[in-house]
């Protein structure tokens, strides 16, 4: 699994913490003494698969670097309902400042993670893997793109800078200069951007034998049934990869799988799933 940028980690945390707490937690500030150390635990309410302890730790030691922040599990793992994830102490005022937005960070990306992981499941067996794509939530990518692989998914692409993917829109424009267009764009790519994999969109059989004609790595099989993706495949024949890409959910994502493309891309990884019900807990003395 990748690791999380620290630098792009410490500028979210600080963001976000700019935004709940702005000149204060005045909450806090009036009723909890500022000498008053507490200990917290943080529990799953569900089950679910973990991801952003780290992100919830940077929280923490931002309000104050001497909170103790004890890790019981490590993301990627799968925590059980009323599971422990980690334990936190030191002054009271940080971990309840801190307390929301560190379960905003670990709810969400837990819940990218968990429903990565289904998808993953469902996948299991049919030589497909599952990807992500760039349907995130902006300013959050990073941490997004890490939850699906703490998930079990893999990345597709971290932005438009890492790997071409020439899609109807590019191609509607490239077809005014040429009657080849899938041709005279991979060419373009290739004499700019030699090193970069190139990835060709195609719905139709017609745009898939275009696309391996011209040379593409991979084909991206958009919005195809999964008879029409597997006669894709037949006809692509290991020329290049192969990627279904468009309305796979849950239920048809095995059929999809099966299909014999290499990767299945699933925008409701990051654009879909549901927070996972995850709780801090003061524990007093007994």
């Amino acid at each position: 699994m990748a690791k999380l940028e620290r630098e792009i980690v410490r500028d979210l945390v600080a963001r976000s913490l700019a935004e709940d707490v702005g000149n204060g937690d005045i909450t806090t500030l009036a009723t909890v003494p500022a000498d008053e150390e507490v200990g917290a635990e943080i529990v799953a309410r569900e089950e679910c698969v973990v991801a952003g302890l780290p992100v919830a730790e940077e929280t923490f030691r931002q309000l104050d670097p001497r909170v103790r922040f004890e890790r019981l599990v490590e993301d990627g793992s799968a925590a059980e309902r009323g599971g422990r994830l980690a334990l936190v102490s030191g002054l009271a005022r940080a971990i309840l400042t801190g307390e929301r937005t560190a379960l905003n960070f670990l709810q969400r990306l837990s819940g990218i993670a968990t429903l990565t992981r289904r998808f993953v499941d469902l996948a299991a067996g049919t030589g497909a893997t599952i990807l992500d794509t760039r349907k995130t939530t902006p300013g959050l990518r990073h941490l997004e793109k890490y939850a699906v692989e703490a998930g079990g998914g893999m990345n597709h692409r971290m932005g438009l800078y890492d790997r071409v993917l020439i899609k109807d829109n590019h191609l509607r424009i490239q077809a005014r200069f040429s009657a080849d267009a899938v041709r005279r764009a991979v060419a373009c790519v290739r004499e700019q951007y030699p090193a970069a994999p190139v990835e060709v969109e195609a719905d139709s059989l017609e745009a898939v034998e275009a696309a391996v004609g011209a040379g593409a790595d991979c084909i991206l099989l958009d919005n195809m049934t999964a008879d029409e993706m597997r006669e894709a495949v037949a006809l692509v024949a290991g020329r290049a990869a192969t990627e279904a890409s468009g309305g796979v959910t849950l239920e048809n994502v095995r059929e999809v799988a099966r299909s014999g493309v290499q990767y299945v891309s699933v925008g409701a990884l990051t654009h879909s799933a549901r927070a996972v019900d995850i709780s801090l807990e003061i524990m007093l003395p007994e």
